[in-house]
């Protein structure tokens, strides 16, 4: 399984989340404690945004403890919203467009988890794409696929509801084809605005998924596991929740892929204590 970490909020340095905390991003990706394994070194990348409108992206296939330009970078970029992720490959080979975060337009998506018998869903998976999104995959990962399924479905109009979609679509494809119905995802997703996040698995064991606040002046981070021991600081996000850091602050929903995700709750975020 992977390890992730995204922020929106006041401008802060990459460094913040990726290489300065007790237990960084970096740290995390040769010791994960909330993982099934604790090795995340099939790559690496980070997405951000800045002065235009698509984001920055960097990726590469060393281990993220042994690149020597991650530091630097993380140290030197600074940005309202960004995302980073240390991969631990489930499927799909060690290349650089087989590492998160994935691209498209303004859009950034990354994903810990999998879908089930991906070998056997692929093929009718992407045929569900049209020909620009088709064209725009670039690796064979199951977690870039289900990303263009989302564009595909309405991503930019209706985000959790594309992507309830998206999963729902595999799970139906899934039971149609008499596969192992099982889709896992904690994901995260950026238009450069909002940032929004998921955690969901049809099976109930979803990858965790942890917020706090962080910075100044309201901003916020969402993490698969805590970057220090802080536990009072860290909200774990129930599974079936999504998440939307805006303008206005936390807001927290149920997430179905039965249908679309409920809005009702509109619970604000906020640590323990």
């Amino acid at each position: 399984m992977c390890r992730w970490a995204a922020y929106r909020g006041e401008p802060l340095y990459l460094e913040e989340l990726v290489s300065s905390p007790a237990h960084s991003l970096i740290e995390q990706s040769h010791c994960a404690t909330r993982a099934k394994t604790a090795t995340n070194g099939d790559g690496f990348g980070i997405a951000w945004y800045g002065e235009r409108p698509e984001p920055g992206l960097y990726r590469d296939i060393l281990p993220a403890w042994s690149d020597c330009n991650l530091k630097s970078i993380a140290r030197q970029i600074r940005s309202p919203l960004f995302l980073a992720h240390v991969r631990a490959a489930t499927g799909g080979g060690t290349r650089r467009d087989n590492c998160h975060p994935f691209v498209n337009g303004v859009w950034t998506f990354m994903h810990n988890g999998q879908i089930a018998d991906f070998e056997h869903l692929r093929r009718p998976l992407e045929t569900m794409l049209d020909n620009d999104l088709y064209g725009a995959r670039t690796g064979s990962t199951d977690s870039e696929l289900l990303f263009l399924l989302a564009l595909q479905f309405g991503l930019a109009r209706d985000p959790l509801g594309a992507m309830a979609e998206a999963i729902a679509f595999v799970e139906r494809l899934a039971a149609h084809l008499e596969r192992r119905v099982l889709v896992r995802f904690t994901a995260a997703f950026s238009d450069g605005h909002d940032l929004y996040a998921v955690r969901y698995a049809t099976d109930s064991a979803a990858p965790t998924l942890y917020a706090a606040p962080m910075g100044e002046t309201g901003g916020y981070c969402l993490v698969s596991e805590p970057l220090n021991d802080d536990i009072e600081a860290w909200v774990e996000v129930p599974e079936g929740s999504a998440v939307v850091l805006g303008e206005n602050g936390v807001d927290m929903r149920i997430f179905s892929p039965a249908g679309r995700p409920a809005g009702g709750m509109n619970e604000k975020v906020r640590a323990a204590g």
